[in-house]
């Protein structure tokens, strides 16, 4: 689903036009970006969790040369659904592991 898509379904789901419904969401992005910027940790309830995690310097190697580099010490957003999300989701989704 892609973001155009997403808007077309809430659009349809409430009734709201759907330029609207895409400002709403391109508000959304830029506060969850704004609040990672900032250091800041999002929770929605009942959804996930955006944050930032710290990823450790390691050795890594470039896969064309064999050449080993070092690849820094960095910050990477990252987002961890809720558990009641993941539970619902397996849920509807059971006849997929059959």
């Amino acid at each position: 689903m892609t973001k155009a898509d997403l808007v077309k379904e809430v659009s349809e789901d409430t009734g709201i036009i759907r330029r609207d419904v895409a400002l709403a969401v391109d508000a959304f992005i830029e506060a969850v970006k704004d609040a990672l910027k900032d250091g800041k940790h999002i929770e929605i309830r009942g959804y996930g969790t955006y944050k930032l995690k710290k990823r450790k310097q390691r050795i890594g190697r470039n896969p064309k040369t064999e050449e080993k580099v070092v690849v820094p010490e960095r910050i990477v957003p990252t987002f961890k659904f809720s558990r009641a999300f993941k539970e619902e989701v397996n849920e509807s989704n059971q006849d997929l592991l059959d």
